[in-house]
């Protein structure tokens, strides 16, 4: 079992970085619970948060919830200030384990392909309390900045948020090797048991058909293809 507890980085009195509109603490209490939406697809993984709503918590009260369940990795969301673009990643700038630097490669490899056309600021090491007082491996994601147009633009939107959360989700699952649960998109069926289907396309290239198809049940859509 790999236990992950995931951090919306401020809260309650601490707003974070405002701009454009928005405050850091609400996008990243939005995020992590994608992150932990998407997380709950998979066998093998126990999520817990430091917070689920708008509350203050000590930065030292963060590190102490990872380090009392034990964890096995812990992840802080924020959003960036300060005038620049983009996604930057940080682990301790003290001693580290090899686990903690292997993760913040694959997790912000991963960030960062599911982000599209989004300056890397790349891979940083800093002192931060949360990373410096958790006992396991630790990462803290900055994921664009509030404070400048363009990416506050896509901060407000709700699929660019959910792409952030896809790429946390797909960093863990290559870091710890996690497997899909086996029904973990059943179809849902309404109160009168009827299921009705849609019909996306007709292809004269099988290929194509197939190409679609993949895309698809990767959204987690029960598909088939029909001759």
């Amino acid at each position: 079992m790999v236990r992950i507890v995931l951090d919306a980085g401020h809260g309650g009195k601490d707003s974070g970085a405002v701009g454009n509109g928005l405050r850091e603490k609400d996008l990243t209490l939005n995020i992590v619970k994608k992150i932990g939406n998407l997380l709950a697809e998979y066998e093998g993984v126990e999520v817990h948060y430091t917070r689920t709503d708008d509350r203050f918590l000590e930065l030292s009260e963060r590190a102490a919830i990872a380090n009392k369940l034990k964890a096995d990795y812990f992840i802080s969301v924020h959003i960036n200030a300060g005038g620049g673009t983009g996604f930057e990643s940080y682990i301790y700038n003290g001693q580290v384990s090899a686990a903690t630097v292997a993760y913040q490669n694959v997790i912000h490899q991963e960030i960062m392909k599911a982000i599209g056309n989004v300056k890397d600021r790349g891979k940083k090491r800093a002192n931060y309390a949360v990373l410096r007082e958790t006992n396991m491996p630790a990462i803290l994601t900055e994921n664009l900045f509030i404070d400048n147009a363009n990416d506050a633009a896509k901060l407000k939107s709700e699929q660019f948020l959910q792409q952030v959360a896809y790429g946390h989700v797909q960093g863990i699952v290559k870091a710890f090797g996690l497997k899909k649960k086996v029904n973990s998109q059943p179809e849902q069926k309404p109160p009168g048991g009827k299921l009705y289907r849609v019909q996306v396309g007709a292809f004269a290239n099988r290929e194509n058909a197939e190409r679609l198809a993949e895309e698809l049940k990767k959204k987690g859509y029960p598909v088939y293809i029909a001759e």
